[in-house]
């Protein structure tokens, strides 16, 4: 089990004894490979786990001799989209010149007009790799007619350790830059304009929106900005923070302050700044980042704006920074998802 380049699972066969690669498993897609078991005492047979941007996780089986791959255990219940899915990935340069890769999802037949409804995603650090997978808030929004894209920033690991590396440390200002080279490659490809352009992320991609929001303020509608990372000179005080500071780096060092300051969100807020609409997302249980991130910089903004587009905090008591219940995860993205509709104008009825 591997990647195939740039962030698509692959499943390849080898030779037990000499490890050469016999065959490659034919997936029904470009998507992810969630997982590959087989029986314990050996057989011809493995089980693949298997998402896509359009296929909730579900399992197929492979059998090794005949190469013929078939579906074994589906998703509970049905996932019926009214309209077919376009998912393809596209490339587009970044500030210093590197190659930058995102996942561009639409309705089927839907051509660029200059003013879809956009919500670009992104994480950009610790290693993580944004590879495809089934989203329901992504489906939701693409089959109202809107344009979902999802960047593979530096900071991750799509295309190995060392795209990890060149977003961490004192180059955490590419993966900054990156994001902002993808919503200008979506505005430069007519899908949209920065009127109707959204931006969303969640923990180190909170930090991503909330740079990019105090960075370039006018190429943005709206941003959705969930449990964030945003004083990043006191982040090592709080929660888990102390533990990232070898992706980040230490306070208390003051050539790694320098970093830290020089993109921190909360300390690059400007007062009669036009800022765009934002929603910040935040759990009261949350040990891993404290609230008060979002806290602070939700009053910076209000303090600071100087348009008539909403800065709202959503508070959300005893729940934490990951897993939760099918009820309140729904609730969260319709709200989220319905704050975003409003300020780039897609329509959800």
């Amino acid at each position: 089990v591997g990647w195939s380049e740039h962030a698509v699972g692959r499943v390849t066969v080898h030779d037990r004894r000499t490890g050469s690669r016999r065959a490659e498993v034919e997936l029904p897609g470009p998507g992810s490979v969630l997982g590959l078991s087989a029986r314990p005492e050996g057989g011809d047979e493995a089980w693949i786990g298997y998402t896509d941007f359009t296929t909730p996780p579900r399992v197929y089986r492979h059998r090794v001799g005949s190469g013929a791959v078939d579906l074994w255990m589906d998703a509970p219940g049905q996932v019926e989209l009214r309209a077919g899915v376009s998912a393809r990935q596209e490339a587009y340069r970044s500030a210093d010149g590197t190659e930058v890769r995102l996942f561009l999802l639409h309705r089927e037949g839907l051509e660029p007009d200059g003013a879809r409804p956009t919500i670009l995603y992104g994480y950009g650090g610790f290693n993580v790799p944004l590879t495809p997978a089934w989203s329901a808030s992504a489906a939701a929004w693409v089959e109202r007619g809107g344009v979902y894209a999802i960047a593979n920033l530096r900071g991750g690991s799509e295309e190995g350790e060392a795209w990890h590396r060149a977003g961490m440390r004192d180059r955490k200002q590419n993966v900054f830059d990156d994001f902002a080279a993808a919503a200008e490659h979506l505005v430069a490809g007519g899908w949209t304009s920065p009127r109707r352009l959204a931006i969303s992320g969640g923990s180190n991609g909170g930090l991503l929106v909330g740079a990019a929001l105090t960075r370039r303020p006018e190429l943005f509608a709206a941003v959705a900005c969930s449990a964030p990372l945003l004083d990043m000179v006191r982040y090592e005080r709080f929660g888990l923070g102390e533990t990232w500071n070898d992706e980040y780096g230490r306070a208390d060092d003051p050539t790694e302050l320098g970093w830290l300051v020089a993109y921190s969100p909360y300390h690059h807020v400007v007062k009669g700044t036009e800022y765009p609409a934002v929603l910040f997302t935040v759990f009261d249980s949350d040990t891993r980042v404290d609230p008060l991130h979002a806290r602070k910089m939700c009053a910076a903004l209000q303090w600071a704006t100087a348009s008539k587009r909403p800065v709202l905090l959503r508070r959300e008591r005893q729940t934490g920074h990951g897993a939760r219940s099918v009820r309140r995860t729904v609730e969260l993205q319709a709200d989220v998802l319905a704050f975003l509709a409003a300020e780039v104008d897609l329509e959800l009825a």
